[in-house]
């Protein structure tokens, strides 16, 4: 089984980097080998084409490669809610949760995610092209096991950014380095309400392994469900997976991203999360037509969540 994540040294997709590194889906009887691809698009291209089993990527970017929700699902939320942190250079002396910070400034943000803060900032008034905010890539976040949000962290410091939209582990770095501030948190609400619910981490497969496959579905759903459950119990644990993939420096910071992350690592999807998605991928134009929750999640398995 190939499953990909579009960020390795984050918390973004943790639990499936540890679901395969702690020997969950190994115990649901898969053969898991885990695949860095970035940008999250990309992931989910390579899914449609049959090149993936599974991608663990923000669940509305599953739209880029399967429009209107046609060929793929998600089997479970990873943890829930919109997971990047908008992070400003610190001597802008940016106040938490002042959306207007950003105007005139330099943003950067991959591919999939950009499209996340473009809208927030959108629904907070701001005009990106009246008010001079610039979003984009951050050069040098396309190599082969670079980190979006560490990379994002190094060129904020570079100067080359005066900010960026990336997961807890690259605002981490940047905050812990004096170089950085978070101003936005979508996560835990401090953002335009809307935002909160953009989208959410989710492990996706193909409509075709759901009908073809239903037992390896659900044997995924399952490791999921269960390293969960093993973090809730032992963050502790996620140091060991730090420290065979990670740096140095952030396997010595994951625990404590995750024991943060905790709160939300939900498996359920409920309606009000799809509608939420559903209604933002309309506003950008990634969703043309109105879908049902049945066409979104493979509700047939939605019973594994609760363990």
């Amino acid at each position: 089984m190939r499953i990909a994540v579009p960020d390795l040294i984050s918390n973004s997709y943790f639990p499936a980097v540890a679901a395969v590194e702690l020997g969950f889906f190994k115990a649901e009887g898969l053969d898991a080998e885990l695949e860095l691809v970035f940008p999250v698009p990309r992931t989910m291209e390579m899914l449609r084409d049959g090149e993936l089993d599974f991608v663990a990527g923000a669940a509305h970017a599953t739209l880029q490669a399967f429009p209107n929700w046609k060929g793929a699902k998600l089997l479970a939320s990873l943890a829930q809610n919109t997971y990047w942190m908008l992070v400003l250079r610190s001597d802008l002396n940016a106040k938490v949760g002042d959306v207007n910070a950003v105007k005139g400034l330099k943003i950067g943000a991959a591919p999939g995610p950009d499209s996340t803060i473009r809208q927030l900032i959108k629904e907070a008034g701001i005009d990106l092209e009246k008010d001079h905010v610039e979003v984009g890539p951050v050069p040098g976040s396309t190599g082969a096991g670079v980190s979006f949000g560490v990379n994002a962290a190094k060129a904020l410091e570079e100067g080359i950014i005066d900010g960026f939209w990336a997961n807890a582990m690259g605002s981490e770095v940047a905050v812990r380095s004096g170089i950085g501030t978070v101003v936005l948190d979508a996560r835990r609400g401090i953002c335009p309400p809307a935002a909160r619910q953009y989208t959410f981490g989710a492990l996706v497969t193909t409509d075709a392994m759901i009908e073809n496959d239903p037992e390896t579905a659900q044997a995924a759903i399952r490791a999921i469900v269960n390293v969960q459950k093993a973090l809730k119990e032992d963050s502790s644990r996620a140091t060991a997976v730090g420290e065979k993939l990670f740096p140095p420096d952030e396997a010595g910071m994951i625990a404590g991203l995750i024991e943060r992350d905790l709160p939300f690592y939900d498996p359920s999807i409920s309606q009000e999360a799809v509608n939420s998605m559903n209604r933002f991928a309309k506003d950008i134009g990634l969703l043309t037509e109105d879908v049902s929750y049945d066409q979104v999640v493979a509700s047939q398995f939605s019973g594994l969540w609760t363990g």
